[in-house]
């Protein structure tokens, strides 16, 4: 069964990311929101963890609040909007957020 893992917290203020990463499956996508976002900030420590874990096609971020904070994805995902983050939650059986 595959999840949609969806984090909203800064990676910098609790350990949601890291514990999120160790559970993810190999059919399971993550989506970063909110302050989740910076968690892509380029040399930070929360990047080499998601450069390390080998999401690819499997991390997301809303474009929103990757523009509200000038932070970029790059190539290591992709950046969606609010009807994209809609159908990615249909494609995967549950979606859990990391509240």
């Amino acid at each position: 069964m595959s999840t949609l893992h969806v984090i909203c917290h800064s990676p910098f203020g609790d350990n949601r990311l890291s514990s999120c990463l160790r559970l993810l499956g190999s059919a399971d996508g993550l989506l970063l929101c909110g302050d989740a976002v910076y968690a892509l900030q380029p040399g930070s420590e929360p990047l080499r963890t998601l450069q390390a874990s080998q999401l690819d096609g499997r991390l997301f971020a809303l474009d929103e609040d990757l523009q509200a904070r000038a932070i970029t994805i790059s190539d290591l995902g992709k950046a969606i909007d609010y009807p994209a983050f809609v159908e990615l939650s249909l494609h995967y059986d549950k979606v859990n957020s990391w509240l």
